[in-house]
């Protein structure tokens, strides 16, 4: 309970203030709908209303603000909308034996999940490969470690079309492999950084112990260097599930995939429907949130059972 309470004290903030967010984002379509119907309207006429900002409107037309929160097609759907689109796609989908067609969250979440696990494998394989070399060699230090950083200062949007590109072109078919080098290509940096300053943790009094005791380089790698970079590489690995994710659904927006939940959240922008695009990214929210307490769930009993504490 002292860990829940400031999670749903933030989660309480974020929803109270998602709630008082509708009303001027909506107020526009809804007065729109409301004079369609028949109302009295403050000014009168969509063009007057186009400059006029969205909090005097609703000073100038309190008694219909309410209908902002109930709209079909909001800017801005409500929590309780969103809630409702997402038991639709998940809860209800499940109750009629229907989890995984290609309406529910459920599929689309798998979809995801599974480049973005490949992902996380590949780009954390790579990440600890190459935080060996750069810990061990001098040469790939200075080499690679500078173009491992400039590497992320390029946007993912403008890689993931190249990288799709260039699979076609090399004839990787599918689009599960360009998602998951996408995925991996945001995972690795996290976790090659971690490792290096893991790997380098031990002090030269420990090291300089190990070679009193005639330890090879492999012994001293296993017994100290590693072991002293897990609590590293599990703070590492938090972070790149979560890249690892995000960057498979932005390879799902340029791919044309129909599955996935990046492919759900482009197919609700192409269609104009909002609440598929707000449940996706609930969708996302919670799966990131699984992945993340399933990493830390691990690293509680890995680093208990190696003897950290605290």
């Amino acid at each position: 309970m002292r860990n829940l309470l400031p999670i749903l004290t933030v989660l309480a903030a974020i929803v109270g203030i998602w709630w008082l967010a509708v009303a001027p984002m909506n107020v526009r379509p809804a007065l729109d709908i409301a004079e369609r119907g028949g109302a009295v309207v403050v000014p009168e006429g969509s063009v007057e209303r186009r400059d006029v900002s969205v909090f005097k409107l609703m000073l100038d037309n309190p008694s219909l603000v309410a209908a902002g929160y109930d709209l079909k097609r909001p800017r801005l759907p409500t929590p309780a909308q969103v809630g409702e689109e997402l038991w639709k796609t998940t809860g209800a989908m499940v109750a009629k034996g229907r989890a995984w067609s290609k309406r529910s969250l459920i599929y689309h979440a798998w979809v995801t999940l599974q480049s973005t696990l490949w992902g996380f494998v590949l780009g954390t394989t790579v990440g600890i490969l190459g935080a060996v070399a750069i810990v061990y060699s001098r040469v790939v230090d200075m080499s690679v470690m500078p173009w491992a950083i400039i590497s992320q200062t390029v946007p993912i949007v403008a890689l993931a079309p190249m990288i799709i590109v260039v699979s076609n072109q090399v004839g990787i078919e599918g689009r599960g492999v360009p998602k998951a080098i996408i995925s991996a290509y945001l995972c690795f940096f996290p976790v090659l950084v971690s490792m290096v300053k893991g790997l380098r943790s031990p002090t030269g009094e420990q090291l300089d112990l190990l070679k009193t005791y005639n330890t090879s380089g492999v012994q001293s790698f296993l017994k100290l260097r590693l072991p002293a970079s897990v609590p590293y590489l599990f703070t590492a690995l938090k972070v790149g599930i979560a890249a690892a994710l995000v960057g498979t659904i932005v390879g799902e927006l340029p791919t044309g995939a129909i599955s996935g939940l990046g492919a759900r959240i482009l197919i609700g922008d192409q269609f104009g429907t909002p609440l598929a695009i707000w449940s996706a990214l609930i969708c996302a929210a919670v799966l990131a949130g699984l992945l993340v307490t399933l990493i830390d769930i691990t690293q509680r009993v890995t680093l208990r059972k190696m003897g950290f504490h605290g």
